[in-house]
């Protein structure tokens, strides 16, 4: 599973997205605001989309963090 966590400093849900990544051994990317990419980028890749983190996994944009965690849980239940 490959994960994009689009993020930005000082931001709670950002690290618990990073935090939640790391404990189920995903293989993540994280991108930070203004140093991998720009306001109008983030808004381009995620015309709406209010909050961050937003998180991309295997090509599909699945929303933030809470949207994370609901799609890590049901990974599991499929073991």
């Amino acid at each position: 599973m490959k994960v994009e966590i689009y993020g930005k400093p000082w931001c709670p849900y950002c690290d618990a997205a990073k935090s939640l990544a790391e404990l189920n051994d995903c293989n993540y990317v994280y991108k930070s605001l203004d140093e991998d990419f720009s306001k109008e980028t983030f808004l381009d890749l995620f015309p709406g989309a209010l909050t961050f983190p937003q998180i991309i996994v295997d090509g599909a944009k699945i929303g933030g963090y809470t949207e994370f965690r609901v799609f890590i849980d049901s990974t599991k239940e499929e073991i």
